[in-house]
């Protein structure tokens, strides 16, 4: 069973990523929370809570939303930040259609995000 926790989850998305919280509702009749993220003045993702979730697939391949993806200006500097908080995440790899290097990592529920240098 996925060990979710809300709280982490947040704390990453915010502290770790850098997104703001633009709004933060707590929902009684759902045991759940909705939250607003936004990176600088665009609107990003909503991050949900949900007491017993189901699991999804966590592989970048897998079917249906595959994962979260931002654009970095130096990819280096990134997988440097990553490591300094000490995030664990995949070697660099090279976009063999655009030549562009990308990297993965994953957020606390094992969700895959990617960054990708421009």
């Amino acid at each position: 069973m996925l060990d979710t926790n809300y709280r982490k989850s947040l704390d990453f998305y915010v502290n770790i990523l850098g997104l703001n919280i633009i709004a933060e509702n707590y929902r009684a009749e759902r045991d759940s929370y909705k939250t607003d993220l936004a990176l600088g003045d665009n609107y990003i993702i909503e991050l949900f809570s949900f007491p017993n979730p189901p699991q999804r697939p966590t592989r970048p391949e897998a079917t249906g939303l595959r994962h979260l993806a931002f654009e970095v200006d130096d990819i280096d500097a990134s997988v440097a930040e990553l490591d300094h908080k000490e995030i664990k995440h995949e070697d660099i790899r090279i976009d063999g259609y655009t030549s562009k290097r990308f990297v993965f990592f994953q957020d606390p529920d094992g969700l895959p995000i990617e960054l990708y240098e421009k």
